[in-house]
């Protein structure tokens, strides 16, 4: 699914016009974009977080050169789903469908 996708049946569901939906949803990820990038950690209570995740420093093979590198320790965004949101999966005649 798409984020065109998300925006249409958004806007089947709840009869906001298309443009609408569009404008929220893209200032739904600015926030998230912009509110990680300075550090901070957003909750959805029922849907998960999105939380910055430590990497530690690490010395890497480059295996063409046969060099050694080092990557030093960086933040990358991470999402944990929320108890709910996990069940729901794990509840779904379609998913059990395909396994």
């Amino acid at each position: 699914m798409t984020k065109a996708d998300v925006i249409n049946e958004i806007s089947e569901k709840t009869g906001i016009d298309k443009a609408d939906v569009q404008a929220t949803v893209e200032a739904f990820f600015a926030v998230v974009k912009n509110s990680m990038a300075e550090g901070d950690n957003i909750y959805v209570r029922g849907f998960g977080s999105f939380v910055n995740k430590m990497r530690a420093r690490k010395i890497a093979r480059n295996i063409s050169k046969n060099t050694a590198i080092v990557i030093d320790e960086h933040y990358v965004p991470s999402f944990k789903p929320s108890k709910i949101f996990i069940e729901k999966i794990k509840k779904s005649p379609k998913l059990k469908a395909r396994a």
